[in-house]
């Protein structure tokens, strides 16, 4: 007969009955997370605690103990994950689905580093080999310097991300190498990620009037790979100004521009959207690039939009949204991401938008969306996992996975959001 209790039963090291690593530290974690633990949590002796039908949790290193002593909360757990001293061998979504789910049931939230808590947690790090000074930052996580949102800063930023390798995005992304949250018209097996980026992007140049006439002056500020540049000109025969301060980014499009013998309707220039000064152009897109250019810089960035299109023409911003107290997205976007990001609720955006002095024509959310697009790029991602490891190292690789899993898990339960915002300067 099965012991009933079995499968919630903590074992020692090798079985012996002894206190192990994953003992010691379920006893100081129960008060913290209200009770047993939410995961199988397996120590780097061979020890475990917690249901053996819990998502697991292998803590490799005792400096993945360390580097979360040093940094509690999501930081240090997700420095300790991209250096593989904490692993997760089963699925990492359904793991921090879980994990979410219990934090809601038990209405946890980080907890106060009491006195006694201290001296628990450093005497267990003493006894277990994790006591010590912080460790380096993974080789992974940005360093930027500088001024916020300077024009080196803003650089090095962009370049942190966006510069990783072309190659590299190949990976993850569709044919349009279009890095911004697609348009899914569709729920037939035979529509893919490509279809939807395609209609993305056939929607924003409709949405801005290049449907008008051919012909018409166009810019599409932080142009990315130059997916809109590219099919503004190719499809509506539009005369485009893509602007990116990412090298990479422009070697690319100038490569595919030279391919497909555009060189006459799309220049791309290596400039920061705050030097565009040669309006007015006819209609004007800024796909993804708001949440980049800070809070303080908003208002440049919507009076650069305001100067550079004519009376009666009309700008789309398509932008992600975010409540809470982390504008930025969390220690780990932060950190390893997206530095120096910021976002807001979407009704802040319009407001900021319309201080600039266009009349909003329209907003259309798309957050579920972004769950479909994201979860496209990690399927891609994941059949390409050994190339991706070749290309980039482990430690990259591992970034990427943490970082599709939890964005797909944010707009899926409504964290964030994004929306085409469209506005119109006024005639007069």
């Amino acid at each position: 007969m099965t012991d009933p209790e079995q499968g919630t039963r903590s074992t020692g090291r090798s079985g012996s009955g002894t206190e192990g690593i994953a003992q010691k530290l379920a006893g100081i974690l129960a008060p913290i997370v209200g009770g047993e633990l939410p995961v199988r949590l397996v120590a780097w002796d061979g020890s475990a605690a917690g249901g053996e039908d819990q998502p697991e949790v292998r803590l490799n290193s005792a400096n993945a103990l360390r580097r979360i002593l040093w940094s509690p909360g999501e930081l240090g757990v997700s420095q300790a994950y991209v250096t593989g001293e904490l692993d997760v061998p089963g699925s990492l979504e359904q793991a921090l689905t879980h994990l979410w789910t219990v934090i809601g049931q038990r209405g946890l939230s980080m907890p106060r580093l009491t006195p006694q808590l201290v001296l628990q947690l450093t005497k267990v790090a003493r006894e277990v080999g994790a006591f010590g000074p912080p460790l380096p930052a993974p080789a992974s996580q940005a360093k930027i310097k500088g001024r916020l949102h300077s024009l080196l800063r803003d650089r090095a930023a962009i370049s942190h991300h966006y510069d990783l390798s072309n190659d590299f995005y190949g990976l993850i992304l569709d044919d349009h190498m279009a890095y911004s949250c697609g348009y899914w018209l569709s729920d037939d097996p035979d529509y893919s990620l490509e279809d939807a980026q395609r209609d993305k992007l056939d929607l924003v140049c409709r949405k801005v009037g290049l449907d008008r006439k051919p012909g018409m002056r166009f810019l599409d500020v932080g142009c990315g790979w130059g997916s809109l540049s590219l099919y503004a000109a190719e499809h509506f025969g539009a005369r485009v100004t893509g602007v990116t301060i990412s090298k990479e980014q422009k070697a690319f499009i100038d490569r595919r521009i030279a391919e497909r013998g555009l060189g006459d309707r799309v220049e791309i220039r290596l400039q920061d959207y705050r030097d565009v000064r040669d309006g007015p152009y006819d209609a004007v897109a800024s796909l993804e690039m708001g949440e980049h250019v800070g809070e303080e810089n908003y208002g440049t960035y919507t009076s650069t939009l305001f100067r550079n299109v004519a009376p009666g023409g009309k700008v789309l911003i398509q932008q992600m949204s975010r409540h809470g107290k982390h504008p930025g997205g969390g220690p780990f976007i932060e950190s390893f991401i997206a530095p120096d990001m910021h976002m807001r609720p979407v009704g802040d955006t319009v407001n900021l938008i319309e201080g600039a002095g266009f009349e909003i024509r329209g907003v259309q959310a798309l957050r579920e969306h972004y769950v479909r697009t994201i979860d496209a790029w990690e399927d891609r991602f994941e059949a390409n996992w050994d190339r991706a490891v070749a290309m980039m190292g482990e430690e990259v690789a591992r970034v990427w996975r943490l970082y599709m899993v939890g964005a797909s898990m944010t707009f899926r339960d409504g964290r964030m959001g994004v929306d085409q915002i469209l506005a119109e300067r006024p005639l007069r």
